[in-house]
This record gives C-alpha cells, sequence and structure tokens, in this order.
C-alpha cells in the first residue's frame, strides 16, 4: 500500500541509494528489536517463576549444565 507524498513522516524526495523500502525497513527493525525485549523480558519471566515453582528441577538444571559446559572446555 502506498502512502501519500504529504504523510508526516516523510523528509522530502528519496535519494536513488534509498528504495520507498528503506523507511518501513527502519521501522520494522525497530518494532522487531521492541518484539524482541518484550519477548526476552516474558521468557526470563517464566525462568524465574519455574525456577520458583520447581527448585530441584532448576537445581538438575543447573547441574546439568555445568558438566555439559565442563565436557566441552577447551
Amino acid at each position: 500500500m502506498e502512502t501519500p507524498p504529504d504523510t508526516p513522516g516523510e523528509e522530502g524526495p528519496e535519494t536513488p541509494s534509498e528504495g520507498p523500502a528503506a523507511g518501513r525497513r527502519k521501522e520494522s527493525e525497530a518494532e522487531r528489536r521492541r518484539r524482541r525485549a518484550a519477548f526476552l523480558r516474558e521468557l526470563a519471566e517464566a525462568r524465574e517463576l519455574r525456577a520458583r515453582v520447581h527448585p530441584r528441577r532448576t537445581k538438575e538444571r543447573r547441574m546439568r549444565e555445568a558438566v555439559r559446559m565442563r565436557t566441552f572446555r577447551f
């Protein structure tokens, strides 16, 4: 969908190196970062909740991860 030329966000004619998708790419990159940050916050919150609800499983998971890290250490 084309945007009208009098859209408040546009800054005049575009240079040849910037196509019409350049503004959308920057906007989508910012939106992607926002969504990723929200996802990572929710993931951390879920891990904290799991650690509180199942402390024994969390301890076992930490120990397995430590063994795995020692196994592949250079």
